[in-house]
């Protein structure tokens, strides 16, 4: 599991995570949420280890993650970044392929397990027809989906998504929260992911945590989140809470 102890994040004249006190365990989603500036995304670029906390610690199965090899790390954590790189005229193969870098290493040479993991990763996502189709060619869902393959064939214990949602449509946007809640439980996946919907937040996260001002405002079940005293903290909008009528979801409605 994750632990960050005491985490606190600055930059020249300006604190952007104060006194972070957290845990993330597998086969669990936790959704981030908050204002923009809030430090959401801060907070994942110090799991991926682009950011160093100035002071506290974080933890990965209790050993400090200076103390794990990149490549040692890759295997435990995979990340997606809220804007996707170009992926240079790579085929869907291609790209997933090189989910396996940590196991294969700069040799690239590919195994029956390598096969199987991307063969594996392709099912998970349901991507299998794009296999041979140009990435940059695809749809902005289809596009989301390769790029998560490429992680699954990671075949880490934890998922990090920055705002996978912000560039897809409604229908889009629920077929990957669906395949995320879907994966995390198949393959007893810890997946972390910024998400600025707060009602896909609670429909689809087992926990999300709020961010305020770059502190922890608020940490629970969507259900304790989800009240108008909690949300007016976190966002200043007076929203009114109800059940959806058919599957019981709680939602906020400005």
């Amino acid at each position: 599991m994750f632990q960050l102890n005491h985490v606190h994040f600055s930059v020249p004249e300006r604190v952007l995570l104060h006194d972070i006190h957290v845990q993330f365990s597998p086969q669990k989603v936790y959704g981030l949420i908050g204002h923009n500036g809030s430090g959401k995304s801060t907070l994942l670029k110090m799991l991926v280890r682009q950011h160093r906390p100035t002071s506290g610690e974080i933890l990965l199965d209790n050993k400090a993650l200076d103390e794990y090899s990149s490549r040692d790390y890759a295997k435990q954590l995979a990340y997606l970044p809220q804007h996707l790189p170009a992926a240079a005229s790579l085929t869907a193969e291609e790209l997933v392929k090189m989910g396996r870098y940590a196991w294969t290493g700069l040799t690239g040479r590919e195994t029956a397990e390598d096969r199987a993991a991307c063969k594996r990763a392709f099912e998970l996502t349901h991507t299998e027809k794009f296999r041979h189709k140009f990435v940059d060619n695809l749809s902005g869902g289809e596009r989301s989906r390769v790029w998560l393959a490429m992680c699954l064939a990671q075949q880490s214990r934890f998922l990090l998504l920055d705002e996978p949602l912000a560039a897809l449509d409604i229908a889009h946007q629920l077929e990957v929260m669906e395949l995320v809640k879907s994966l995390s439980r198949q393959l007893n996946l810890g997946v972390i992911i910024v998400i600025h919907d707060i009602n896909l937040a609670a429909r689809y996260c087992d926990e999300l945590l709020a961010l305020h001002g770059g502190r922890v405002l608020k940490s629970g079940t969507p259900d304790e989140i989800m009240t108008t005293e909690v949300l007016r903290d976190i966002y200043s909008v007076n929203m009114s809470i109800m059940r959806h009528p058919i599957s019981g979801d709680v939602m906020a409605i400005p």
